[in-house]
């Protein structure tokens, strides 16, 4: 299954893990290196949270290295600007409460509420995807139903 990134969180993750294979891979071998010399494996909590680190080290490596291989970068020119989809900023009325709500539809990986971007796969996401100004929508969240109207569409 591919997965969709920004240019932006491509970059950012395939940083994290040229820090995790360089830097952090050495800190651990060295953190084990250095339990190993205090003798006796087998009672060496120290060794044992080493090896526990450098576990969790090697599944996050696992882990990028999929995801990266499975991303496919979007390229925003290729992009209907005239429709709510993936990086477009929408600017929506929540026809129940008459308040305005500013969200940017993200990839899952870059999903964050507090800042506003949140996931294609979300709910409101997956409603608002498609939808052009004017539209209303119907989303079912966990507090009940939201009626949103689409007041704007932009994409940066």
């Amino acid at each position: 299954m591919s997965r969709i990134l920004t240019k932006e969180a491509f970059e950012r993750l395939r940083e994290e893990l040229h820090e995790l294979k360089t830097r952090r891979r050495a800190e651990v071998a060295a953190a084990i290196a250095e339990a190993r010399e205090k003798g006796d494996l087998s009672e060496n909590a120290e060794y044992a949270a080493a090896r526990e680190a450098q576990r969790l080290l090697e599944a996050r490596i696992a882990e990028l290295e999929a995801l990266l291989a499975q991303s496919q970068v979007i390229d925003i020119s290729q992009i209907d600007t005239s429709r709510v989809s993936l990086l477009a900023t929408v600017r929506v009325l929540n026809l129940s409460t008459n308040r305005e709500h500013l969200y940017t539809l993200v990839p899952a990986v870059e999903a964050n509420v507090q800042l506003g971007k949140i996931s294609v796969e979300s709910p409101i996401g997956r409603a608002l995807l498609g939808r052009r100004v004017g539209d209303e929508v119907v989303v079912q969240v966990p507090a009940g139903q939201m009626r949103l109207k689409v007041l704007e569409i932009r994409y940066t």
